[in-house]
């Protein structure tokens, strides 16, 4: 009777170090096992999570290079996203993704007033709920605020200085994701914003100015 394993027996180790083959085969091997991990992965993923499958010599920061220029001239490519990177379909394309219906709609509904509370905590963080109406010309609701949270896009910050010590909000790693952003960094030019009326004391629901807002990430169909 062949003997059963021992349930605490250890599972093999996985080989990060790939020692024994030769640089060019470890090398490829290790870009693909990052672009195995990417593809696999629901959400985008950070360094440490890359590491745990390269060796320790490994640059994460190459092999991304090396994977994004294999895939130059394919419809999508390996891109920064909230601090780590992830799988994303080139702009090019999205119209073919789009027409083609296969992709389920994992938008998140913001409404006129939603947007432009959150492109002016977005520009302005950490800014409290008065600071954003002081931008905007007229009072933000709680109800606003709180969708907003309900939605991942902005969490509490650090409270302000000002008599009574108000929570500010700040813009959260889902507001990065959802927007395609490596950092805020990326976001849009400040100044064309304010040119462009969206961030200025006049702004209102009924001025927003579509095209700005599609450069932040925001579609029509969002609005």
């Amino acid at each position: 009777m062949a003997r059963r394993k021992r349930a605490d027996a250890e599972p093999p180790i996985f080989d990060t170090e790939l020692a024994d083959m030769p640089a060019g085969l470890r090398w490829r091997e290790w870009m693909n096992r990052i672009e195995a991990v990417l593809f696999a992965a629901p959400k985008p993923l950070e360094r440490e999570a890359l590491a745990r499958v390269i060796g320790r010599d490994a640059s994460i920061d190459l092999l991304i290079d090396d994977i994004r220029e294999a895939l130059r001239g394919k419809p999508y490519d390996v891109v920064g996203v909230a601090g780590g990177w992830a799988f994303r379909t080139r702009t090019a394309y999205a119209d073919a993704i789009a027409t083609s219906a296969a992709v389920p709609d994992r938008g998140i509904d913001l409404t006129q007033n939603e947007a432009m509370v959150l492109v002016s905590i977005a520009y302005h963080q950490p800014v409290t709920r008065a600071g954003v109406s002081e931008i905007l010309g007229r009072e933000v609701s709680r109800d606003v605020i709180g969708a907003l949270r309900d939605k991942n896009m902005i969490a509490a910050g650090p409270r302000s200085p000002t008599a009574g010590a108000p929570f500010t909000y700040v813009t959260t790693k889902g507001f990065l994701e959802h927007f395609g952003l490596d950092t805020l960094r990326d976001l849009p030019d400040l100044e064309a914003m304010q040119d462009a009326g969206l961030l200025s004391g006049e702004a209102n629901a009924g001025q927003l100015p579509r095209s700005e807002v599609a450069d932040f990430g925001i579609s029509a169909e969002d609005l």
